[in-house]
């Protein structure tokens, strides 16, 4: 199979946290996997690719208050009848940092939209495991692409390939500018290191 005609990758995740990603105003997500992982742990499957927004498991107690507004605005016109999904960036992992306690997790706290209290939930499920913080370098796509939502996207799982030819030919446009971005990475690897 050639590189043209493999199935694009993409990563579910809030559509809230795809917004805050998409806005510039973070560059991290953080991961342990879904409930049904095919291997029960997370893994990079892809270093690029498409975040698929999800919308069913976001809870606003689990959000900041500065970024529960995005959220409602995530969740207007949304519906569990929808059929399709509009996906709207693409992404690049520059580093996956893994964290494995608490006094790690905490010195990252302003610089992501979830609550502390979310933040340590998800550190402590599978409590062996470290906890992935994944900086992604985030593009926007020039027209986003809605895509038929099918059996296989659905579920608690991270990674899916999308059943689209034509997303391959989306073009994008980094969401902020190198300096920018890498300003943003030094200020977290300097939060892990004070």
């Amino acid at each position: 199979m050639t590189e043209s005609t493999l199935k694009p990758v993409a990563l579910k995740e809030w559509a809230v946290a795809i917004e805050a990603l998409r806005a510039g105003r973070q560059i991290m997500i953080m991961r342990k996997g879904g409930i049904r992982e095919e291997t029960r742990d997370f893994h990079i499957e892809s270093e690029n690719f498409y975040l698929y927004p999800t919308y069913e498991h976001q809870k606003k107690q689990w959000i900041k208050p500065d970024h529960q507004y995005q959220l409602d605005l995530t969740l207007e016109g949304w519906s569990t009848e929808d059929t399709e999904v509009e996906v709207h960036c693409y992404a690049e992992l520059v580093e996956d940092i893994l964290i494995e306690d608490q006094d790690q997790l905490n010195k990252l706290s302003e610089l992501h939209l979830w609550t502390d209290t979310f933040a340590e939930e998800r550190l402590k499920w599978k409590r062996t495991k470290p906890l992935h913080v994944m900086l992604l370098r985030v593009y926007e796509l020039d027209v986003s692409i809605k895509l038929p939502i099918i059996p296989s996207y659905i579920g608690c799982k991270s990674w899916i390939q999308l059943e689209s030819s034509t997303i391959h030919t989306a073009s994008r446009k980094p969401v902020i500018t190198d300096e920018v971005f890498d300003g943003a990475v030094a200020q977290i690897k300097n939060a892990l290191k004070g």
